[in-house]
């Protein structure tokens, strides 16, 4: 038997066993004082606070051999990925579409591009090419017999929503002096400035285990979506990424001798994530301390993976190209009397840096990007060169042909945020042109659709589509035959979803964020809901009469002094459902008697028949009223008609009778 499984991998037969190989290599900068990435202005170190590291795993199910590196680094430009690649693939025969390189992402180590204030350093960045060609290069010649696994848990400690909502009497200018900013990124802990956050978590924590056929690690590839952690560091530093790889390996090899063993952490989906839970008092989270939390719970992980000698790998890439937003003319000449009056310094303020940031992207207003998909047996990986938000990572797990999947951001190049469509509209530093976040408005959705295509070449296999009608909290509202029924689990303002089966689409429009946390629902899945924030979703019902009821759940966000009422829930034609400052629900000069208190989620049923109108709160009768009946099919929530008092807060489970 081991002769013929060494016959068939010498002939490149898949199905002949994996087999594999790691390696990494310092790439701390030699030389100190250095600039390092990550702010909005430039800044000096002077000395190193831990090592970085090039690490890189190559695996060969005797098909095809795959590279996966990962670099302590804010990020790697395209064009260095493709250098690094080339001079690999001379070297070691495998081909530069089947290579994966990546950046953590720390915001201590030297910049290999430029970034908003900072400057590429090129010295640096030719030393540090050369070494992570050395990491693969290295990994390749390292193969041996080995075994791979996975495992996955749900980690909601260690990440946490970055982005939150401004109160709409609170928004922002922009570094351009337009007041645009109705979501912004570190809100401060508790600041009731601010509603809630921006959009959901990706909690997944991630690892794909290596070890060689006596059991000993190999290699470990770490996943987990939150940006970095930073604080306390005072030099050059691989942040919590470096820690965590130091922490690992000391616990699978307590009595020493893991020398030739790589453990690696790559970046998931967070470009709006970050370990600070803003809903919460202030606490001091550090570093060292952080990465050794995540190292235990990958160490828990690993001691529970199955192992497989025979993974099948498959590897698919694509080429995208992408229009630039580029500066308007008078943003432009703005721009360039700016930098006349910097001359030949940095930029020392936010409107330098953008200002220069203009003159970046005009000057080259479109990017080609690399995405990419791999399959190591069941697990799916995906690779896209940006900072990516958390729902754009649940979007691609979700629809995944894989038994698991987690995404890598900020690989094979480094081309900026890309929010959601949605999420421009609501504005921020994620949304500000620049190299950072330049990508045209529809990228993400491209992208998302790209990669996807790529996962389903990659298994074989079609994209999942999820059920919205299976869910628990849906079967009581279903069996009662609604006309339409929106359970408010949409990702985007294109359609909101009837899931009643009559086919009453709606659709969002102005500022929404989605796929928050809606009603608990004591179920797996969380309950999704949109939260509402100066925007509303409009439908049409066919067949709906002027005896009629809907039904939905609340949250209301906004404090009761922003304003003389708090918001509509609800409107057809001139009949308006809304809220009042002082908590109490309301239909013309209706008031309800009880008091709805502030973030916190209630059940409205407003029944019309007769000439008369009844609300119900919870259960609870709380106002009748006369009136004439409301007036066609059409529909809105979050809004009535004209009036100003568009919601402020989430809608949920959405559902209109006919009776």
């Amino acid at each position: 038997m081991k002769i013929l499984a060494l016959w068939l991998a010498a002939a490149g037969i898949a199905g002949a066993g994996i087999r594999a190989g790691a390696f990494e290599v310092d790439v701390t900068p030699q030389t100190l004082p250095i600039m390092v990435s990550g702010g909005f202005l430039a800044k000096q170190m002077t000395l190193a606070d831990g090592r970085l590291h090039a690490r890189a795993i190559v695996l060969d199910d005797g098909a095809q051999r795959i590279v996966i590196a990962v670099a302590d680094s804010l990020m790697i430009p395209r064009e260095l990925c493709d250098r690094v690649k080339a001079r690999a693939s001379a070297a070691t025969g495998i081909p530069v579409e089947r290579m994966m390189v990546s950046a953590t992402h720390s915001h201590s180590a030297p910049p290999v591009m430029g970034a908003l204030g900072t400057d590429e350093d090129q010295a640096y960045s030719v030393f540090f090419e050369g070494r992570l060609v050395e990491a693969i290069v290295g990994a390749a010649g390292r193969m041996t017999p080995a075994r791979v696994g996975w495992n996955v848990v749900k980690d909601w400690e260690h990440t946490h929503n970055r982005r939150w909502i401004l109160r709409p009497d609170k928004m922002r200018v922009d570094p351009f002096g337009d007041l645009t900013v109705r979501a912004h990124m570190h809100p401060g802990y508790q600041n009731p400035d601010f509603v809630g956050p921006a959009g959901p978590v990706d909690p997944d924590f991630s690892v794909m285990s290596v070890k060689r056929l006596d059991g000993t690690p190999l290699a470990v590839l770490a996943n987990y979506s939150m940006h970095y952690v930073g604080g306390q560091i005072k030099g050059v530093s691989a942040d919590y990424f470096g820690y965590f790889c130091d922490k690992l390996r000391g616990m699978l090899f307590p009595r020493g001798g893991g020398e030739a063993f790589v453990p690696m952490i790559s970046q998931g989906t967070s470009g709006d994530l970050h370990y600070m839970d803003y809903s919460q008092p202030a606490k001091t989270v550090l570093t060292e301390k952080y990465a050794e939390e995540l190292a235990e719970q990958a160490a828990r992980l690993i001691g529970a993976v199955k192992y497989s000698e025979n993974v099948p790998l498959d590897f698919r890439q694509t080429m995208m190209t992408f229009e630039r937003r580029l500066p308007s003319q008078k943003k432009l000449e703005w721009a360039a009397a700016l930098m006349a009056k910097m001359g030949s310094k940095a930029p020392a303020t936010q409107a330098e840096v953008y200002a220069r940031e203009q003159m970046y992207i005009a000057a080259a207003p479109k990017r080609e990007l690399v995405l990419q998909a791999m399959r190591i047996g069941d697990l799916g990986i995906a690779a896209i060169p940006d900072e990516v938000f958390a729902l754009t990572g649940l979007k691609i797990k979700a629809q995944s042909p894989f038994a698991h999947t987690f995404n890598i951001e900020l690989a094979n190049g480094a081309e900026g945020y890309i929010p959601p469509p949605d999420q421009h509209r609501l504005g921020g530093y994620t949304t500000w042109p620049a190299r950072t976040a330049g990508l045209e408005v529809g990228a993400e959705p491209r992208i998302t659709e790209g990669v996807l295509a790529l996962l389903e070449q990659a298994s074989g296999k079609p994209r999942r589509v999820r059920d919205l009608t299976a869910a628990a909290i849906a079967k009581p509202v279903l069996a009662r035959k609604p006309l339409a029924y929106w359970r408010g689990e949409d990702v985007d303002s294109l359609r909101a979803e009837d899931v009643s089966g009559n086919g009453n689409h709606g659709r969002y429009e102005g500022g929404v964020a989605f796929y928050l946390d809606g009603i608990p629902s004591g179920e797996v899945a969380i309950n999704r809901a949109p939260h509402f924030a100066g925007g509303r979703m409009k439908a049409s019902v066919a067949g709906l009469g002027t005896d009629y009821a809907v039904e939905m759940w609340f949250y209301n966000a906004l404090l009761p002094e922003v304003r003389g009422v708090s918001g509509y829930l609800f409107g057809r034609g001139v009949e308006c459902l809304g809220l009042r400052a002082d908590g109490r629900l309301f239909v013309g000069d209706a008031i309800g008697k009880s008091v709805v208190g502030v973030r916190t989620w209630n059940q409205v049923r407003l029944e019309r028949g007769g000439g008369k109108v009844r609300v119900f709160l919870n259960g609870t009768e709380e106002l009748a009223a006369n009136g004439a009946a409301g007036g066609g099919p059409g529909l809105e929530f979050g809004a009535c008609g004209e009036r100003a008092e568009t919601w402020e807060g989430r809608l949920d489970e959405m559902a209109v009778f006919g009776r």
